[in-house]
């Protein structure tokens, strides 16, 4: 053999093993003998591994396995990461959850319950004393959202009667409490809140003027690579957490105040919102 053919059939191989090796990239960590928890950008890297962590410690325990967080730095990539089996679960919104779902078989595995409600709403919110009665008084006038990638919250808005493109100004400002203090001090003629920050501001200076349905909230969802005997204790895992009990407890609100527990979801639950953003959804 020839230093030539001999060079050309070490590339060949060394291609081939190449090729072995990058198509088990995507999942090779479903293999590992630990579990990596991602989860959306929703605050600074330092604070969201202060709200998971003491989740993944638990988790760690109640699975005999260590758990581990991979954070994803936007929206996008916390999608793609449980799609392609990056990760074997994540922290998820609705619409997030969606995509991995259609993009990888993403599986459900809990979702989230507020103050004892397993589901949520997004309401348009004005000013107490505002002359807007209705929502085509919203022709024209500046409005707050939330995250550019929080597409439920565009969605809700168009669903209301109203069309994106007949509101005047439209800016996005982060946290629902800078929507309600922004249009409280009047710098927007209405903005969208999550119910709670609706509730709390209710009749303190802003008026809920439109109610989504009841829309399902967010959710830790599963690889499509993890087998259902995985997958089932993952989920007893998430529905053993007790608002009751004093560590658990501890453990739920370093998520979030407002939690109070997991429920047990199904993907039929969020078809709501799947209709809600099917008639301007571009994908991301």
């Amino acid at each position: 053999m020839s230093v030539y053919q001999y060079s050309i059939k070490s590339i060949m191989t060394l291609i081939g093993l190449l090729a072995g090796l990058t198509s088990g990239l995507c999942h090779a960590e479903i293999s590992d003998d630990r579990v990596l928890f991602g989860s959306v950008a929703m605050d600074t890297p330092a604070v969201m591994h202060r709200r998971l962590s003491p989740l993944t410690d638990y988790l760690s325990k109640a699975l005999g396995k260590p758990v581990a967080l991979k954070l994803s730095s936007n929206m996008k990539q916390a999608i793609t990461d449980v799609a392609d089996g990056k990760v074997q679960l994540a922290y998820l919104t609705p619409v997030a959850y969606l995509r991995a779902h259609e993009m990888g078989d993403a599986q459900l595995v809990a979702k989230t319950v507020t103050r004892g409600k397993g589901s949520f709403q997004l309401m348009i919110v004005v000013r107490e004393d505002s002359p807007i009665k209705t929502i085509e008084d919203l022709a024209g006038k500046s409005f707050a959202f939330g995250d550019p990638a929080a597409l439920l919250q565009r969605a809700v808005v168009a669903g209301s009667g109203i069309n994106l493109d007949q509101l005047g100004k439209q800016s996005f400002i982060g946290h629902y409490d800078n929507i309600a203090r922004a249009v409280m001090r009047g710098f927007y003629d209405a903005g969208i809140l999550k119910d709670t920050t609706a509730f709390k501001w209710q009749g303190k200076g802003l008026r809920i003027l439109h109610s989504s349905p009841q829309l399902p909230p967010y959710n830790v969802s599963a690889s499509g690579f993890v087998d259902v005997e995985m997958l089932e204790k993952m989920r007893q895992a998430f529905l053993n957490l007790d608002s009751r009990n004093q560590q658990h407890k501890i453990i739920i609100e370093a998520l979030d105040k407002k939690y109070t527990g997991f429920y047990a979801t199904s993907d039929a639950e969020y078809n709501v919102v799947r209709q809600l953003i099917k008639p301007f959804d571009k994908g991301f």
